[in-house]
Parts: C-alpha cells; structure tokens; sequence
C-alpha cells in the first residue's frame, strides 16, 4: 500500500468532495421518483456490484482486529446511513438556506474532532483555513436566491412541519456530527486497511444497513414507472456515492491530517452550485462568486506549503 504524494492526496481530496458536489446536484430528479430508502438501497447494490473484487482480503493486509471491524461499522453506520437520513429529513423540516448555514460548521467540525479523538495539532494557518471555510459556506448559503424570502428556519416547510423546525436544526447538526466522524474515522482506517478495501467493506455495510427499509420501500414501488433517464443517472450516481468519491477521499486521507483534510468539504457546494450553472442552467449573484472566492482561498491556505503560506500572508518576499 504505497502512500501517494502530498500533491495527489490533495488532487485525491479535491475531486472527491467535488464529485459529491456534482452527484447532489443531478441526483435532485432521483429523490423525486425514487423513495429514500429505496434509493440508498439500490446505490449500495449497484456500488457493490461494481467492487465485487475489492473484498477480497490483500496478501500484504494484516488481519483485521476487532476494533478495525467496528471502526468500519461506524464509518458506514455515521457516514452513510445516518447522515443521509439527518440530512434529508432536517431539510424537509427547515429550508435549504438553514440547511447551508449549519453545515457551514462541517470543517470546524472535523478539525475539533480530529483534535480531540486523533490527537492531531492543528497548525494555526489551519484554524484560518478551516475559518474561511465556514464564512465562505455561510455566505453562500445566506446569499441564495430564498435567502431573501425564506424566512425563519421552516417558514417555507409544510404547515404540519413548520413547527418542527428545531428538531429539524437538531438533525442537521447531527449531520453535520456524523460526516466529521466520518472524516476522523477514515483517518484512523487508512492506518489498516487499504482505500479499496475501506470503501469495499463500507458499502456492504451500508447494504445491509439499508436493506430493510429498502425492501419494504421495494415492495410497494411501481419499477416500471421509472424511464430509462432516471435509471442511468441512477448508476451515475451509485458509482460515484459508493466508489469513487470514498476512494478518492480515503487515499487522500493517508496522507493528509483529518483536519486539513476537513477544508475541503468547502468544494461540495461550490461544485454542485457550478454544476447548477453549466448544466441546469441556474446563475449566480455577485455574493456567490464572493462567497466562493473566500471558500476557494480557504483551501489555497490549508495546502500551500508552510514558508510559501507564511509569505503570502505576510507580503514577503525573500
């Protein structure tokens, strides 16, 4: 298991949260045919099928110990499983602008817990970083087309919802909780197992996590309702939920502390905001190319290497 350079783990990371972006963002017609649970489902399944031969246990891998197994276990339950539904359900309790501002807290989230659990010292420039990253989130968020109208947290949400728009914020955070572990977690994998392994044994998981509430989804889903479109972005959309975008985060994080590996969540939504553009055909105001620009700057920061870093935020020139 050769590590890569600096320079591919950040490539690794950067495309990984990047291709996140782009799923979520032509993934938006799955979630309007297809239920939940069935959804996750059949993306774990086809994920599966795709890395039959990931599974396959290494001659060079040591064997698994027991805390290995359950390290794997709560990467899939957190990262996978819960995260998707406090995600899905804290949206439909609130608004996607409250939705964007809480999880502009996912880099600081990752950097605390790898602080706390990994033991990990986080260099100042990180702390700013990480503190771009937040503000360049928010800042998106607040400047979205709702933001003007949507009101407080739930004031867009159903009648019979909108006064659960606190556990609907409650759930986000909970979100926001799980993808952190999920970062801290995989940090801690990548010292065991290899990436394909990790992202292999995961995805069963999330398979057999899923598969109850999927089947009865199943059971009363008209299948032949579904067109030929939906079905290929359906695949799309597994492949990359389950396979590329965990590998390519996983080899990254060999490499790279959590922490400033967390930074990099700051490319989900600016990629599913440019695929919304170029694909959707969507626009952006002034603010989101403001907002992208301090996210943007936030992983320049977190990446540059030490001198070069210390001699853009100074001005010098030695």
């Amino acid at each position: 298991m050769t590590a890569p350079s600096r320079t591919v783990a950040y490539l690794c990371l950067a495309l990984s949260m990047s291709l996140v972006g782009s799923y979520v963002a032509l993934s938006k017609p799955l979630a309007a045919v297809l239920p939940v649970f069935l959804l996750a489902w059949m993306r774990f399944g086809i994920g599966g099928l795709a890395m039959l031969h990931w599974l396959k246990k290494p001659a060079d891998e040591p064997p698994m110990t027991a805390q290995t197994r359950r390290l794997l276990f709560l990467e899939s339950f957190l990262g996978n499983f819960l995260f998707t539904a406090c995600m899905i359900y804290g949206v439909s309790l609130t608004n996607a602008v409250s939705a964007g501002v809480t999880m502009a807290s996912m880099p600081a989230a990752v950097a605390v817990m790898s602080w706390a659990f990994l033991r990990e010292k986080v260099a100042p420039r990180t702390w700013v970083a990480v503190g771009c990253a937040v503000v360049g989130i928010a800042l998106f968020a607040l400047a979205s087309p709702s933001a003007g109208h949507a009101g407080p947290a739930g004031a867009d949400a159903p009648a019979g919802k909108a006064d659960l728009a606190w556990l609907g914020q409650l759930l986000l955070l909970g979100a926001v909780v799980c993808e952190a572990a999920y970062s801290v977690i995989g940090k801690k994998l990548t010292g065991a197992l290899g990436p394909k392994r990790i992202t292999s044994i995961i995805n069963l998981w999330g398979f057999t996590l899923s598969m109850p509430l999927g089947l009865y989804a199943a059971w009363h889903f008209d299948f032949a309702a579904v067109g030929w479109g939906t079905w290929l972005l359906l695949v799309f959309y597994a492949l990359a939920a389950s396979i590329w975008t965990v590998w390519l985060w996983m080899t990254g994080l060999r490499v790279v502390p959590a922490a400033q590996g967390g930074v990099f969540t700051v490319l989900l939504p600016v990629s599913a905001a440019l695929v919304g553009v170029l694909v959707l055909g969507e626009s952006l105001s002034g603010l989101q190319l403001l907002a992208f620009g301090i996210a943007l700057a936030s992983v320049l920061l977190a990446t540059l290497p030490s001198r070069l870093a210390w001699r853009v935020g100074t001005g010098s020139r030695r």
